[in-house]
């Protein structure tokens, strides 16, 4: 067997005080999703947002991409869970699919924005970044934990576990192509990038055209990458995960075009009712509380 020239050999549990034991994977996740809201919230009070009501969304991006999640999980493994169709209402079987996990919690999450008032748009521009920042940094967290190997690989980046574990791939002693590094550095690059891209003054408009951009970006990377996932082909030479990425990036496109066309013909007050337009934003702090 070929030895892979990064090799880990941790312990994946951190203890904590008494018998409190927590997987670093899960503490850095923790953190991630922290800086995440936290990021959210400075880009809400700098776009002109109430930066609490950033708690307010991210509650109600949590039951879309745990529903999201989980059809995604069924797609993935139609044969498991159409044998007993009920293991999918046990959280204690199986995980969640990370592609429809994002879109179900933008649905949920952008119909929280609806309810705040003001353009859903508006929000989705400010969202953009802490998005990217938390699927790359928590897809990273990964690495802690074992989880996400791809195919065996005699690369020399590729990975291997070689501590007492219990990691969260199988054989995880065989090196392996860090699939679950490659998505997260690919999506900080897009991060980088469109981070950039707004700095020189790109998506002037704020109406979520620089989300459906960064969310389309992203999935054609976790697309890319999933052809070194060890998940079997299913159509095409592509597995599940890959076609629900495929189909992400496509629904990305389609957005991006009706906001292009939108922009195209004078806004009506059907435009402002609905805030698709990048319209003058109220005082949040006028707005009353509920």
């Amino acid at each position: 067997m070929p030895i892979a020239v990064v090799t880990f050999q941790f312990d994946p549990y951190a203890q904590l005080f008494g018998d409190l034991v927590v997987r670093w994977g899960t503490i850095a996740l923790v953190v991630v999703i922290v800086a995440g809201l936290v990021l959210a919230g400075l880009s809400a009070r700098a776009g002109g947002l109430r930066a609490d009501d950033v708690a307010f969304v991210a509650v109600g991006i949590v039951p879309g991409a745990v529903i999201g999640g989980r059809l995604g999980y069924l797609i993935l493994h139609q044969a498991y869970y159409g044998a007993a169709p009920g293991r999918l209402l046990d959280p204690s079987v199986g995980g969640l699919e990370l592609g429809l996990a994002v879109v179900g919690g933008f649905v949920t999450g952008a119909y929280v924005a609806g309810l705040l008032g003001g353009s859903v748009g508006h929000w989705l521009h400010v969202a953009a970044a802490p998005v990217l920042f938390v699927l790359g940094a928590g897809k990273l967290t990964m690495v802690l934990t074992g989880a996400g190997q791809g195919q065996p690989s005699a690369e020399p980046w590729a990975t291997a576990y070689l501590g007492p574990g219990p990691w969260g791939s199988l054989l995880p002693a065989l090196p392996s192509v860090p699939s679950q590094a490659l998505e997260g550095i690919a999506t900080l690059v897009i991060l980088a990038v469109l981070t950039m891209a707004l700095v020189l003054g790109a998506f002037g408009r704020r109406d979520g055209s620089v989300f459906f951009t960064a969310i389309g970006l992203w999935a054609m990377a976790r697309a890319l990458v999933s052809t070194t996932w060890r998940d079997p082909a299913v159509t095409g030479g592509l597995n599940a995960g890959a076609l629900v990425a495929i189909g992400i990036a496509v629904g990305c496109v389609v957005a991006l075009l009706i906001l292009a066309s939108r922009r195209r013909r004078p806004a009506t007050q059907a435009d402002l009712a609905d805030g698709g337009l990048d319209v003058a934003w109220p005082d949040p702090e006028a707005r009353p509380r509920f």
